[in-house]
């Protein structure tokens, strides 16, 4: 997968779990407000479907894509952080899919961490995004 490829794969699984935990009234209200706020209010009748399904989904796509694309990026703290977010997103989604527990102290540091992952994607330079590997050390050509 290309540079261009992950950053677009991950922003969709950012984009794609933030409108998913938006679904979830009962589960997220902070997020839920923020929907209904936006319009998006209709999104409460796919709650079940939402949280067992379309929230994972999109956090595992969001986790590969910055598991494919970390060993091309610059840096391990980026890598470690594209990692961590989603990872925490997908416990937050399963544990409260599986178990019925309030996990948004988990999803939301997860979301955040995306949202911030995302956009350090899209604001970092090509060259350098492409002309280091993950210990910052120049790859050959």
């Amino acid at each position: 997968m290309t540079i261009q490829g992950t950053r677009v794969a991950g922003s969709t699984g950012t984009i794609g779990a933030i409108i998913a935990a938006m679904s979830c009234a009962a589960c997220f209200p902070a997020l839920a407000s923020l929907a209904s706020a936006l319009g998006l209010g209709f999104l409460s009748q796919f709650e079940g479907v939402s949280i067992r399904y379309i929230l994972p989904l999109f956090a595992l796509i969001g986790l590969a894509a910055n598991f494919l694309g970390g060993s091309r990026r610059r840096g391990l703290l980026r890598f470690v952080l594209g990692i961590v977010g989603p990872l925490a997103v997908l416990a937050a989604a399963l544990l409260m899919a599986t178990y019925g527990m309030a996990t948004e102290w988990l999803l939301y540091p997860g979301l955040v961490l995306m949202i911030a992952v995302a956009i350090w994607d899209l604001t970092a330079p090509k060259s350098v995004a492409e002309g280091h590997d993950l210990r910052g050390f120049e790859r050959d050509k």
